[in-house]
């Protein structure tokens, strides 16, 4: 099968290329997913998980890409909840090998039924994104009506979704990010936005929950708005400074086939929209890994 895989962690570009690998093997509790449709972090190459296993193992060539949309086409030993020719989506193992490939073996567990009429570009663009938001707002920083969440990026690929989880939720909502993100939070629910560029962060005045994903100053500044029992909640990187009256928390996405269907079920519903900027076959995923735009380049495989 074909697939994208990284080779040396200390080479220029880290040896990524696309490559011929054997069919994957369904391990207990596993299935097969043939992939239709797959998602990417352009930090991949710097996380300790693809390089090495979960005992501390090299174990490349590793194959990158860690949101899959597809069909299942075989189960292992032991597998239930999930039947062949099923259509899922989810998130595979950070410390396995991913979903830049034509098939590709996840826990059952880590994986939700796609609805039929939810296409799988936009079941791998929602998955990252939609439970990111989702755990941290929820899960996490325990967001309520009526409250003020500040969510930094919310013109981005999680930020956006944030918003438009925050806006069901009944929070006043005020996003972050450059000036050319104003027109896209208001449309999907900010009821205030700051040009981090050009305004000042601190005149959100004073707020019950922060969603970061941008980390640095910017994150360590924000803990200064939180009210007395607020939340800062960061996917980033572990904070440096924290509130004096609230918490701060840092987190990876886990993957939640509950939540999953939670996201996919908004989606059908008009509630929600992933944000995709681009979608291109496996063959450019070399020169995708280079882009930066807002949203997420999804690569569709079938």
């Amino acid at each position: 099968m074909r697939a994208i895989t990284v080779r040396d962690r200390e080479a220029e570009g880290y040896g990524l290329s696309l490559t011929e690998l054997p069919y994957p093997h369904a391990a207990e509790n596993d299935v097969i997913v043939e992939v239709h449709a797959a998602g990417f972090i352009r930090d991949e190459p710097n996380w300790p998980g693809t390089w090495t296993d979960r005992a501390g193992r090299d174990r490349t060539p590793s194959v990158l890409g860690h949101e899959a949309s597809g069909v299942v086409v075989e189960l292992g030993y032991g597998t239930t909840g999930l039947t062949v020719g099923q259509r899922v989506f989810g998130l595979t193992d950070w410390a396995r090998n991913g979903s830049l490939a034509e098939y590709t073996a996840v826990e059952a567990r880590n994986l939700a039924p796609l609805p039929a009429d939810v296409d799988h570009v936009t079941g791998a663009a929602l998955v990252m994104p939609g439970l990111t938001a989702w755990q941290a707002l929820f899960d996490h920083a325990h967001l309520q009506a009526g409250q003020t969440v500040l969510i930094h990026g919310a013109g981005g690929s999680v930020g956006s979704v944030a918003v438009q989880l925050a806006r069901e939720t009944g929070a006043h909502i005020i996003g972050t990010g450059r000036a050319s993100d104003r027109d896209l939070a208001g449309t999907l629910g900010a009821h205030e936005f700051l040009d981090l560029d050009s305004d000042r962060l601190e005149d959100a005045g004073e707020v019950d929950v922060v969603f970061d994903v941008i980390g640095g100053e910017i994150r360590d500044r924000s803990t200064a708005l939180l009210r007395p029992g607020g939340t800062l909640v960061t996917v980033a990187d572990p904070p440096t400074v924290h509130p004096r009256n609230g918490k701060s928390i840092f987190f990876v996405v886990e993957p939640n086939r509950e939540q999953s269907t939670q996201l996919a079920t908004r989606l059908r519903n008009g509630q929600l929209t992933p944000l995709v900027t681009a979608v291109h076959d496996l063959s450019a995923v070399p020169t995708a890994f280079a882009e930066h735009t807002r949203g997420r380049i999804i690569i569709k495989l079938k």
